[in-house]
């Protein structure tokens, strides 16, 4: 359970706690896409709409990892679950009751399009993603379900440490689900994630096997965060565990230094995007995956 303490300071950055163990935060892209500023890449990549998408989590404060690049507050992390189960229900009709609240004060803004506001307030898409490990929640199948009655489309993603909860999904698939390689070895992924299980890097690879499994229920993706002088390494590596698993698509992204991770990463570590572009096309050069979009930024480059 969070303390008050915990819990006013996660306010304090944004977040809307739910129940026991849930949250939503307003995506900057969220508030931009209604100022007109822009929208997210995964707009871009994926077709979804940024001013109608829903960031959250299901288990705020349960992950396996205290990653370095993590723009949330690791300090609070258990890898362990602790305390009650809320209901799938509950949490998703909350957490859009307080995204609409959260979305009110954009009615007055002038530079704010009143359609795209309107719209908004019934996001149809929802970024299982915010903080923690989504596939702790030990009900994760059935907030899919959830998402799907409404229809809300679902992006997933997960550390891959829980492997048995993706068997568990794969009778409930997201829209698009996203496993994290963090690192081109178990060397560089202890040092990257900081992991506070054992086993981790052996769970990930079980993980990224399931993959082609997931192929013809969902879209399937690997991301890639990459920090300078950690993991923005070996890109031959990558591509080798990439062509293994063989997703539909890979993502090359930049540590962002925002959040939590300001106090861990300096600025300086976040690569450019033109070598984001570099990385990516070495990546191209040792696999079969090719270059097929990019967000400047974002520093991200799209492989299929």
């Amino acid at each position: 359970m969070l303390s008050e303490k915990e819990k006013i300071k996660l306010e304090n950055a944004g977040f809307r706690i739910i129940g026991n163990h849930s949250a939503i935060k307003t995506c900057e892209w969220t508030r931009k896409a209604l100022r007109g500023d822009g929208f997210c890449y995964k707009q871009k990549f994926y077709g979804i709409q940024s001013h109608r998408c829903l960031q959250f989590t299901p288990s705020l404060q349960f992950c396996t990892h205290k990653c370095l690049f993590c723009w949330r507050d690791t300090s609070i992390t258990s890898s362990r679950w602790k305390g009650p189960i809320d209901d799938p229900k509950f949490i998703l009709e909350e957490a859009i009751k307080k995204h609409r609240e959260i979305l009110q004060g954009f009615k007055g803004n002038p530079k704010v399009d009143l359609k795209k506001f309107q719209e908004a307030l019934y996001p149809n898409q929802i970024a299982i993603s915010l903080a923690g490990e989504p596939t702790m929640y030990p009900k994760l199948p059935e907030l899919i379900d959830e998402t799907k009655k409404i229809g809300m489309t679902s992006f997933l993603v997960t550390n891959g440490t829980f492997p048995n909860m993706l068997k568990k999904i794969l009778s409930h698939p997201p829209t698009q689900l996203y496993i994290t390689l963090p690192a081109p070895d178990e060397k560089i992924y202890k040092k990257t994630c900081m992991p506070i299980i054992k086993n981790g890097w052996k769970r990930i690879k079980k993980s990224l096997s399931m993959i082609k499994n997931f192929r013809k229920k969902c879209r399937t993706v690997i991301r890639l965060t990459l920090v300078k002088d950690l993991n923005f390494i070996y890109p031959e590596k990558y591509a080798e565990i990439i062509e293994e698993a063989n997703p539909e698509y890979v993502e090359v992204k930049s540590f962002m230094s925002v959040g939590f991770s300001r106090s861990r990463l300096p600025y300086s570590k976040m690569p450019l995007h033109e070598e984001i572009r570099k990385f990516s096309e070495e990546i191209e050069k040792h696999s079969n995956y090719k270059i097929v979009d990019e967000k400047k930024d974002s520093r991200v480059v799209l492989l299929k």
